[in-house]
């Protein structure tokens, strides 16, 4: 593309958009959403306080919200189940696990029993 078509393209682009700003500032609710964004700085200037500031004080849930996410991870998802290592005491098999689905854990416990199991637990890790 030449750089002469370029700058016809972004001219009309920029008429396109001047348009649209006259047509939003003749708007009735931008002229009102502007004149409470205005009134909302200058009392905020007049008692000291940030934006983070009005946030808590209107939302204190979302602050708590947002150091338990980060706390707990990035992704938002559950913490990490604890991994469990048995050992069955009659073969010397040992299965490492971190919840109870799994297929060898399964059979054992259909033959001897969830309690029977659970008792061979050796170690619990994070």
């Amino acid at each position: 593309m030449s750089l002469l078509s370029d700058y016809v393209k972004k001219e009309q682009l920029l008429k396109q958009l001047e348009e649209e700003l006259k047509r939003m500032e003749g708007d009735q609710r931008l002229k009102a959403e502007l004149e409470f964004k205005e009134k909302l700085e200058a009392l905020m200037a007049e008692y000291g306080k940030t934006t983070r500031d009005v946030i808590e004080l209107l939302n204190p849930k979302a602050d708590n919200a947002q150091t338990t996410t980060s706390q707990t991870g990035s992704t938002g998802s559950r913490r990490k189940r604890k991994l469990k290592i048995y050992k069955n005491p009659t073969t010397g098999e040992v299965v490492e696990t971190r919840g109870g689905n799994h297929k060898t854990l399964k059979v054992w416990k259909d033959e001897h029993g969830s309690d029977t199991v659970e008792s061979w637990v050796v170690r619990t890790e994070d």
